[in-house]
């Protein structure tokens, strides 16, 4: 077989050489690059090509520069592959029944945190400009029974489960080994739903909420904005520490039930001494205000927590009035740019980022380094995203003086990393 003429199915044998960001693994066939999902470097395996002729040219051939192809046998394992967590994720199912979000299960717990430091270091190396050495991945703890959230799906034919690794196929399971055990209780009781989406989430109180979706909501309160209102969410409480946070039900928490306590921790450890108390403060993708809470139990007084979710907004108002924290409704780039009032005084003070998975982006990480904060403490959960905020903040002066990054996230290729910045 050439390259010109691989076909959707084809199998090759290819040796596994490196871990690429996204829980896929390298290998090369005939000089191009493959990446191969299951697989360990070090170990020659079977592998089955997906759609290589998505890249195809108008003769038919192949013009992409790398393939993607699913393990199906291991032909040399390395010493490091294990039984995978989860039974049915293993590499003797056939990959299209292998439900997704446990990527790096068939892998020994501590040799995942040996790759996902690597996978950090070589985004820093390649993205953020070199000299920057990664930090050991830091364990949590708890390494399985650990998600308190989890998302299953409902198709047209009323199957439920989690999708299937790198599609959008239902794939129905037996259990579910990541979940919290009430959760997987909750999601093996579920029968006759319509198609849509449910998520279960464990709060702090232990007791399972269920939040549906039909698909029929989503169309009709979609690019329409038609139908009924949906009714107000129910509400729980999450805890850190001696503080209580309350928000909505299907809003943004933590997922690992360790994971909002190490970070507040991590986020008031780089900031100690470093907190101005009449300087202005901020808290950007501030969500329902766990970071605006560390920053005031540092002394901080002038704080404001900004978030682009109005419900996450009014909870954080509530969840922080003791603290008199002014809470903003905005994007953040916006806020940034529209009134200089709402930033005056942060020169010196401290800014905390903690943005979604595709980073804060050029145009604000200049906003914040315009402001002349004293230090930056930037939250993230991809490596890449934090390297390229990364380069951008040392183009502009700031450079990252201390890294600590947590396994929040075991089994899969997610990791959290922690920065701080000062000029």
């Amino acid at each position: 077989m050439t390259d010109s003429h691989a076909s959707e199915g084809a199998l090759l044998d290819l040796d596994v050489t490196a871990i690429a960001h996204g829980g896929v693994f390298i290998a090369r066939h005939e000089g191009r690059v493959v990446f191969v999902s299951d697989a360990l470097p070090g170990e020659r395996v079977r592998a089955r090509l997906t759609d290589p002729s998505a890249g195809s040219g108008g003769d038919g051939a192949d013009t992409r520069s790398f393939w993607r192809a699913e393990t199906v046998e291991v032909l040399d394992a390395s010493e490091h592959r294990r039984p995978h967590v989860w039974p049915e994720a293993d590499v003797s199912r056939a990959p299209e029944q292998r439900p997704g979000g446990a990527d790096l299960g068939h892998i020994e717990i501590a040799h995942q945190r040996v790759l996902k430091r690597r996978v950090l270091q070589e985004a820093l190396d390649r993205f953020a400009g070199g000299g920057i050495d990664a930090p050991e991945v830091e364990a949590t703890g708890t390494d399985e029974n650990w998600r308190t959230r989890v998302t299953l799906h409902v198709d047209g034919e009323g199957r439920i489960g989690p999708f299937a690794a790198r599609s959008h196929r239902v794939v129905p399971v037996a259990e579910h080994v990541l979940a919290r055990p009430a959760i997987d209780a909750a999601a093996r009781e579920l029968r006759g739903l319509p198609e849509g989406r449910i998520e279960l989430v464990e709060p702090s109180d232990g007791e399972v909420r269920r939040v549906l979706r039909t698909e029929a909501e989503r169309v009709a309160h979609g690019a329409r904005r038609r139908g009924p209102r949906r009714p107000a969410p129910e509400t729980i409480v999450e805890r850190v520490g001696e503080r209580s946070f309350t928000l909505d039900a299907d809003g943004f928490w933590q997922i690992h039930p360790a994971a909002a306590g190490l970070l507040d921790g991590a986020v008031a450890e780089l900031l100690d001494g470093q907190i101005d108390p009449d300087a202005m403060h901020l808290d950007l993708y501030g969500g329902v205000g766990l970071f605006s809470a560390t920053l005031a139990r540092l002394g901080a007084r002038r704080i404001t927590t900004v978030e682009s979710a109005p419900r996450a907004t009014r909870h954080a108002a509530a969840n922080l009035r003791d603290l008199g924290v002014q809470a903003v409704t905005a994007r953040v780039d916006r806020f940034l740019r529209a009134d200089d009032a709402a930033t005056e005084g942060v020169a010196g003070g401290a800014v905390i980022l903690d943005p979604p998975r595709s980073g804060a982006g050029r145009a604000v990480v200049e906003d914040v380094a315009a402001l002349d904060p004293a230090a930056i403490a930037y939250v993230a959960c991809d490596p890449v995203a934090l390297a390229r905020d990364l380069a951008t903040f040392r183009g502009l002066g700031y450079e990252p003086r201390a890294l600590r990054a947590f396994d929040l996230f075991p089994h899969s290729h997610h990791l959290e990393t922690v920065a701080l910045l000062t000029r």
